[in-house]
């Protein structure tokens, strides 16, 4: 039996074994009885923290400052962001900075756990459970729904009996070459799935672990994978093959007696549901609510990234790139060569910055602190870019001669896909070196805003045009439709600003 306990499981003195505990070191983690605490605090060490047993585990455990011995950190320096001791604020190193108390940013980070882990066991793990479920399930009845297809050909055959045997067999060769195929396809998802599942799993175990935790440290330097999670792999959608019986004909029994189609597998957009009110489109446009003001003290702001809720990097024509707070507060700066600004900056699916150059032809990436070229060009100069829901990185440019325009999908830096012409060979955007901003919408469609073509140019992800938006009816004739920048919204319609109104305008 656990000398610490007794038949009722109850707490006893960790250093007598016997008395009922009263107290608690909430600094060593023991249980104290009272006629034990002298003996405990004995050693002459000034970090005791002697508390009721019921109000253990109450007290935080400051970092201990690596420049002044013996003091512990109580603050932390917003512009350095590192924990700091009450004699480092005084310092040259810290002049003029602004801190904030290592108590709020814990508690404000316990609040993002407790979040994150309801988060984590209400929605996102169920969630994946009921696709686990549903891809098991279709695993399951696969060799029956094949099995129907086969009896079906079977039918056919008996009545084109021997003279056809070679060609039902045949066919059944490719049924089953499907068939496995379909298989691996179901099983390579489930397997994508459970990889995830575990993640979660051992995400959920650790946030239990900080949750339950008094240390400071881990707990300021968790970093919230639930924005991850919430974004749900696509939906597999594995069409059956089908069978067609065709009329016998002896002369051409192969491509008379049926046909198999091909197996089909589409990937449909898998949208986790919080359990939240439905919210309508006009609702969302009709009250904005303003969050913050951040003064980035550039004279031209060209572009702003979100890093995350609390993050902004934005960058204006300057030789570097900003990252602010939602308070308005400079956390970092990235130093460009002088005379060189940024044409655009995006954020990839690890967070790390991605910026273009238009004189060195480059997508650079800032990882980890250092920035290296991702992407070099030859023959075309780079314009904006945009991430989309896969990692993908979407560029537009132009020709070094003005006279051509495409978009370029990029897999990190290898190319994937060229966009720059329709179905009847013209071109899709205007051949010249203004700015097409970029963006992709929840349909995986690739939208650009051409201003010098006065459309917004829209393409589904195999680069075939959807559709061509050249404003709205206007009375005043002599104004062209200029539309600057583009984004979508939870609703999957696109935003777009026209140059020469005062309106943000919504396609669907």
């Amino acid at each position: 039996m656990d000398p610490n306990s007794d038949a009722q499981d109850v707490p006893r003195c960790d250093l007598c074994e016997t008395a009922i505990v009263h107290n608690y070191c909430d600094f060593c983690h023991v249980n104290l009885c009272t006629p034990c605490i002298g003996k405990h605090i004995s050693d002459g060490y000034d970090k005791h923290k002697i508390v009721p047993f019921q109000e253990r585990r109450s007290t935080l455990i400051y970092p201990q400052c690596r420049i002044h011995q013996n003091k512990t950190c109580e603050l932390q320096c917003k512009d350095c962001n590192i924990f700091v001791c009450s004699t480092c604020t005084a310092s040259k190193q810290h002049k003029g900075h602004n801190f904030v108390e290592v108590t709020e940013v814990y508690n404000e980070k316990k609040e993002i756990i407790k979040k994150d882990t309801k988060e984590l066991e209400n929605h996102i793990s169920p969630t994946y459970e009921e696709i686990a479920l549903d891809l098991e399930k279709q695993l399951a009845n696969l060799d029956g729904r094949y099995e129907k297809l086969t009896t079906t050909m079977s039918k056919q055959g008996e009545q084109w009996h021997r003279e056809i045997d070679f060609v039902i067999n045949k066919m059944k060769t490719e049924i089953g070459e499907i068939k496995v195929k379909h298989r691996d396809i179901l099983k390579k998802h489930l397997d994508e799935i459970k990889q995830i599942q575990s993640l979660i799993k051992q995400t959920f175990l650790d946030l239990r672990k900080i949750e339950k935790s008094t240390d400071v440290s881990p707990t300021i330097e968790y970093s919230s994978k639930i924005r991850q999670f919430r974004k749900l792999p696509p939906k597999v959608q594995v069409s059956l093959p089908t069978f067609i019986p065709k009329p016998i004909d002896r002369k051409q029994l192969y491509s008379l007696y049926g046909q198999i189609t091909p197996l089909s597998t589409s990937r449909k957009e898998n949208v986790l549901s919080l359990n939240q009110p439905t919210t309508s489109a006009r609702d969302l446009l009709d009250k904005p609510e303003h969050v913050a003001t951040i003064q980035t003290t550039y004279g031209k702001l060209r572009s702003v990234s979100c890093l995350n809720e609390d993050k902004i990097w934005a960058s204006g024509q300057k030789n570097d790139i900003r990252c602010f707070n939602i308070r308005g507060v400079l956390l970092q700066t990235i130093k460009l060569a002088l005379g060189y600004f940024p044409n655009d900056i995006a954020k990839d699916s690890d967070g790390n910055l991605l910026y273009t150059l238009w004189k060195t032809g480059t997508v650079s990436i800032v990882k980890n602190g250092q920035t290296e070229a991702l992407i070099r060009l030859q023959g075309w100069t780079l314009s904006q870019l945009c991430v989309t829901s896969t990692g993908n990185i979407l560029v537009t440019m132009f020709s070094y001669d003005e006279t051509q325009s495409k978009v370029v999908r990029y897999s990190g830096s290898t190319e994937k896909q060229s966009i720059q012409y329709d179905s009847r060979g013209k071109p899709l955007y205007s051949g010249n070196a203004s700015i097409k901003y970029i963006t992709e919408n929840r349909n995986h469609d690739i939208c650009v805003a051409d201003s010098e073509a006065g459309a917004v140019v829209v393409v589904n992800y195999d680069g075939k045009l959807k559709w061509r938006y050249t404003g709205p009816p206007s009375v005043t004739k002599n104004k062209q439709f200029q539309p600057r920048g583009i984004t979508t919204d939870s609703q999957r319609h696109i935003l777009t600003t026209d140059y020469f109104s005062e309106y943000i305008l919504r396609e669907l």
